[in-house]
Formats: structure tokens, sequence, C-alpha cells
């Protein structure tokens, strides 16, 4: 006799009543990663505003056996305009699975999730930003349709980045 497949984790559209559940999973993705961070409360502070937005939008997995407030993993992504097309690019700013529940299909029912939000909102491409030796979050979205190189080319496409120092 088998073992029954786990269900398809359930996912929702979090709002700014859910900022803490928030600030506390990305709080918790960048000390895993040794990232320096804000603290959970900062981070929560700022997805009250965020989640109030139209632009912005986090979607959420919670453990349904487990009391309220108990999320096992969270997708935050912003919409921002572009010349070249009728509707926004989306940005998947985090994927976030608590370590301990990876591989259980969290990943993917989020990802699965994102795409169908942005989607609904028009959306004409969703961009991600990865490590390079990250290549376990690379193969997950590779898996999932995503890509470094554009249709027809044979080089990668890359990402720079510069942090900003406020004026003053």
């Amino acid at each position: 006799m088998t073992a029954p497949e786990p269900a398809t984790p359930a996912v929702r559209l979090a709002g700014p009543q859910d900022a803490a559940l928030v600030g506390r999973l990305l709080f918790d993705f960048n000390t895993e990663f040794e990232t320096a961070t804000p603290s959970a409360e900062e981070f929560a502070d700022r997805f009250e505003d965020l989640l109030a937005r139209e632009d912005v939008l986090v979607v959420l997995t919670e453990d349904p056996r487990a009391s309220a407030g108990t999320a096992t993993g969270f997708g935050y992504l912003t919409l921002r305009p572009t010349p070249y097309g009728d509707g926004p690019l989306a940005q998947l700013e985090e994927l976030y699975v608590v370590p301990a529940l990876r591989d259980r299909g969290i990943g993917t029912a989020l990802l699965t999730r994102a795409v169908a939000e942005v989607l609904a909102r028009g959306a004409i491409e969703i961009h991600i930003n990865v490590d390079e030796v990250d290549t376990d979050t690379r193969r997950f979205y590779e898996r999932h349709g995503f890509t470094n190189i554009e249709p027809g080319e044979d080089h990668r496409m890359l990402c720079y980045l510069r942090e900003l120092d406020p004026p003053g």
C-alpha cells in the first residue's frame, strides 16, 4: 500500500493584517542565508504599507493543522509599468519556504499562485534574480519555465546592482 500524495498547499493573498507574519518570514529568510537584515518588526512596519498597495502582492501559505499565523512560506512580488507591452512587468522579489518543509510542493504552489496573480493583473513578463551559485534554486525556476537566456540567443542575461546612499 502506498502513502497518499500530499495535498497541494493552500495559498492565499496576504493583506496588511499579515504584515507581522510576512515580516517574520523575510527576516528568517535573510538570517538563514546570513544576509544583513532589518529586524522582523521593521519589515512588519514596511509590509503594513506595502501590502496596501496595488502594485505589491504577497502570496502566503500556512499550516492548516497548526494555529493561525503558522506560515510555511511566502512569495513577494512587485509590478511596474513598461513601454514594451500593454501590461506591467512583474518582479519576484522573494520566494521562501520554511527549511523543514521544503520539497513538499510548497514552493511550487507559491510560484504557481504568484504567476496566476500577476497574469490576472495583466503582467507580460516575470523577472527573478538568482545568485549564480544557487544551483538548486536555479533548477527550481528552470523546472517551472524560467530561463536566463532569451529565446533565440546563446548568451546569458545578467542583473547588475548598485546600492545607493540616501542624500544628506
